[in-house]
């Protein structure tokens, strides 16, 4: 049997009592919803293997290469988002509620470690202890995306083997759908936020509607970062230790629990260099004080993220080739 989208490579599957032979392509234009499908298949039946598959052109490095394969894929990308998100509440009593039961019930420690205990309030503001709570919930949002999706990345290539070996399959998409899963928890993360904002203070800032404006250079900039540190934790196991220092030393080292201001201004521009104080003071702008961002540097955040993305895109197509020697 031929289908129509596929050439190339061989696979075999047991029909009626005979072994039944499938040619199959790596064309990128056949990863459309048909190929979704075909894929989905293929990881569920563990009967069906392909074998001596080859890449019929070699890995292209260019920066349109990057959007081409995101929206090309954009079908598969989004049915394995959906089943990464369904997935991890999968056997749970409460299932995907989960999602926004976990940021309900952090919101509430907050509010009652540094509300009711520490009595902390946000810099020299009068808008009370709830206040404070809006503020830090804003900056662990940011950080939150920040650490789920960079923390995943080292085991990202590692942990689908079967993608790298058995399936002819687009590796560089797992960086998206592991984005994706985050963005979608991020998402829930913000409702929680307006809502408990709109509860303290009486009022919904306009500018969130300006969010996405916001996180789209950030999107890019992780996604970048993942190719790199997935297609470097194939070959350096100990990255992922490594990566989950960082990601928490930086929890303290960006303005979550305290704003830029209450630091010595020699100080400063020390937190500036840290690539996520940019975001979370951009998302407080936008989410709580209803301020816009600063459009200048979000400008220049763009251009960082696509830079960042393209050379994380061309590290992993560089290095992809050596992912099945060493799995």
């Amino acid at each position: 049997m031929l289908f129509p989208p596929f050439q190339g490579g061989v696979a075999h599957k047991r029909r009626g009592g005979c072994w039944v032979g499938v040619t199959v392509s790596l064309a990128p234009r056949a990863l459309d919803s048909r190929l979704a499908s075909v894929f989905e298949d293929l990881i569920s039946d563990d009967r069906f293997q392909l074998m001596n598959i080859r890449r019929l052109a070699g890995h292209s490095t260019a920066l349109a290469t990057l959007f081409i394969s995101f929206w090309r894929n954009r079908q598969l990308i989004a049915r394995m988002t959906r089943r990464e998100v369904v997935g991890r509440y999968r056997g749970s009593i409460f299932g995907l509620l989960w999602s926004l039961i976990n940021p309900i019930l952090m919101l509430a420690v907050y509010t009652f470690i540094f509300g009711v205990v520490f009595k902390t309030r946000w810099g020299a503001e009068t808008g009370g202890h709830a206040n404070f709570t809006v503020n830090l919930f804003a900056g662990m949002i940011v950080h939150g995306f920040f650490a789920e999706t960079v923390n995943r990345a080292p085991a990202l290539v590692v942990s689908n083997v079967n993608y790298v070996k058995k399936v002819v399959f687009p590796l560089e998409i797992l960086s998206w759908v592991t984005v994706g899963a985050a963005l979608f928890h991020t998402g829930v993360s913000m409702l929680v936020l307006l809502g408990f904002n709109i509860v303290v203070s009486g009022r919904l800032e306009s500018t969130i509607l300006l969010t996405p404006v916001l996180f789209i250079p950030l999107t890019l900039i992780l996604v970048g970062v993942i190719w790199f540190l997935s297609s470097l934790g194939v070959f350096v196991r100990d990255i992922g230790q490594v990566v989950g220092f960082v990601t928490t030393l930086l929890l303290f080292m960006s303005p979550v629990f305290y704003p830029v201001t209450a630091l010595p201004e020699q100080y400063r521009m020390l937190l500036q260099l840290n690539p996520l104080t940019f975001y979370i003071e951009e998302f407080r702008k936008l989410a709580v004080a209803g301020d816009y961002p600063d459009w200048g540097w979000l400008a220049a955040n763009y251009l960082a993220g696509i830079m960042v993305a393209y050379l994380g895109f061309a590290w992993f197509q560089k290095t992809r080739q050596g992912f099945s020697d060493v799995l």
